[in-house]
C-alpha cells in the first residue's frame, strides 16, 4: 500500500519522501523502480523505531535533491504504515512488530507534531479480533488475545491508536485513523501468506490451494484503488473526524469462494489444514463512518479485482 500511495502522489506532482527498512519488502521491486523514476519521489533506508535524530539525517539528504522540497518546507501529510501485516512475517518477527506499532508510531506522532502535519495512521481490523458481532463498527470494542502469537500485531495496532489518541487530545497533534480490512491487488508479494497472494500464487505454480480450516470463515476483500482513495481522502478532508473510521468492502465472502474464484480461472485442486490460532472466523466492515465523513464506498467488486490481480501475478510469479 505504500507504493500505491507514493506512485498516487507522485502522479499529482507532489514531493514525496518514503522510509521502508525492507523487512517485509524488496528494495528492487517493480513498483520502486516506478517510484525512483520520479524526480520528485525518493525511498530512503530507515527503521522508524530508530530515535529521531536518524530520520532527520534522511530528511536533510533528501532535502538535496533539487527536486525536493526547500529547506524551510515541511511535511503536509505522514501516512504511518510501517508495519508487516502478513501473519507469517509478523509473526516470525513478533518483538520488531510491536516497537513498529508502538515506538515507531510515537516517533512518527512526534514527526508530525514539530511539522503541523496531518497524520493518517493506518490501523487494521484485528483490533477487532475474532469478533462477537457482525458487521464490525467502530465502536465494537473488540475480541482479542493478548497472549498468543497474533497478539504482537493486534495489540500493538491496539496500542497504536491509544497513541494516536493521546497525542490528538494531549498535543493536538492532527492524528487520524483508518481501520483498514482485507486488501488485495497488484503490488503484493506472492509469498507473504496471505490469502489472495497465496492462491493465486498456488494455481500458479500448480500446487494445491492451501484453505485452513473448513472454508466458512468469511473475509471482505477490498480491492486497492479503492483503499487508496479512502485513505487520501482521509489526509485532505478539512477537519479530523476525531473517531477511527473502517475502510473496506463490506461484500461478505467465505475462503471456499475465494478459492473457487481463483480455480475457476487457473484452475487446480484445493487442500484443507487445521485453523492458525486466534485466526479471526468473520470479517465485514461497517462502513457507515467512512460514507459519512469521506463520502466513500467500494467500487471494485471481487471478480473484477481477482482478474486484475491474476494479470499482476502472471507478470511477477
Amino acid at each position: 500500500m505504500g507504493s500505491h500511495l507514493m506512485l498516487h502522489h507522485l502522479k499529482q506532482g507532489d514531493i514525496v519522501l518514503g522510509v521502508d527498512n525492507f523487512c517485509s519488502s524488496k528494495e528492487k521491486s517493480p513498483q520502486l523502480t516506478q517510484i525512483n523514476a520520479f524526480p520528485r519521489g525518493r525511498i530512503a533506508f530507515h527503521d522508524i523505531t530508530d530515535h529521531l535524530a536518524e530520520l532527520y539525517r534522511r530528511i536533510s539528504e533528501f532535502r538535496r535533491n533539487p527536486f525536493a522540497m526547500a529547506q524551510n518546507e515541511t511535511f503536509d501529510v505522514i501516512y504511518n504504515f510501517a508495519c508487516p501485516a502478513s501473519p507469517p512475517i509478523y509473526q516470525s518477527m513478533p518483538i520488531e512488530t510491536m516497537m513498529t506499532c508502538t515506538l515507531g508510531t510515537k516517533n512518527m506522532l512526534e514527526l508530525a507534531r514539530q511539522h503541523g502535519a496531518v497524520l493518517v495512521h493506518a490501523s487494521t481490523s484485528e483490533v477487532y479480533g475474532d469478533p462477537e458481532s457482525s458487521p464490525q463498527s467502530e465502536v465494537y470494542k473488540g475480541n482479542v488475545n493478548s497472549y498468543g502469537p497474533r497478539a504482537c500485531y493486534d495489540e500493538g495496532k491496539r496500542a497504536a491508536e491509544a497513541l494516536c489518541y493521546d497525542f490528538l487530545h494531549r498535543y493536538n497533534t492532527d492524528a487520524r485513523l483508518v481501520r483498514i480490512f482485507n486488501t488485495y491487488g497488484p503490488h503484493m508479494d506472492p509469498y507473504d501468506g496471505r490469502v489472495v497472494s497465496n492462491f493465486i500464487n498456488q494455481a500458479l505454480i500448480g500446487e494445491p490451494l492451501t484453505i485452513y480450516g473448513d472454508g466458512q470463515q468469511t473475509r471482505s476483500f477490498c480491492y486497492v484503488d479503492d483503499l487508496i482513495r479512502g485513505i487520501v481522502t482521509m489526509g485532505e478532508i478539512r477537519s479530523n473526524p476525531g473517531v477511527p473510521i473502517n475502510l473496506g468492502n463490506p461484500n461478505e465472502f467465505t475462503v471456499n469462494a475465494l478459492a473457487a474464484a481463483v480455480v475457476r480461472r487457473l484452475g487446480g485442486t484445493v487442500t484443507r489444514k487445521p485453523l492458525p490460532i486466534d485466526d479471526p472466523t468473520q470479517r465485514k466492515p461497517d462502513i457507515t463512518r467512512a460514507q459519512s465523513f469521506l463520502d466513500w464506498v467500494p467500487t471494485i467488486e471481487l471478480e473484477e479485482g481477482i482478474d486484475r490481480t491474476v494479470e499482476y501475478f502472471k507478470r511477477v510469479v
